[in-house]
């Protein structure tokens, strides 16, 4: 696989944080709503339209929580819900695809971030400290 730079929202409301639960290859984990960076397209820009495509919401970016350098940069930004309904994304993730497994937008109590496998955990340990 090809590095690809990503743009990934860490939206908290009432001490809770919006992720997609996966399920593939049989295992379960989490990982922040967010995509990969098209041409031409800022950070910030991919994030705002991947939150849409994979909630259903509109975002406004707050600031940057961080960088993770894996399979490319992912960048990390603090970002609040302004528009649309969580939960109702329509993006390519939702139609069958057999082996990229399930997708699934929760809502997650910050103080169970811990005890769920939740990639990545340098992004966790900043939201727990």
């Amino acid at each position: 696989m090809h590095p690809r730079n990503r743009g990934s929202a860490v939206i908290i409301q009432e001490d809770n944080v919006a992720l997609i639960q996966r399920n593939r290859d049989g295992k379960e984990y989490y990982v922040f709503p967010g995509g990969g960076i098209e041409d031409g397209e800022s950070p910030e820009e991919a994030t705002v339209r991947e939150a849409f495509e994979e909630l259903g919401v509109e975002i406004e970016i707050k600031s940057t929580i961080g960088t993770v350098i894996f399979n490319g940069t992912q960048y990390f930004f603090l970002a609040t819900i302004v528009g649309g309904t969580f939960g109702t994304g329509k993006g390519e993730e939702y139609e069958v695809h057999s082996n990229r497994g399930t997708y699934k937008p929760m809502w997650i109590p910050i103080d169970k971030l811990e005890i769920l496998d939740v990639r990545p955990m340098e992004i966790v340990k900043k939201l727990i400290n």
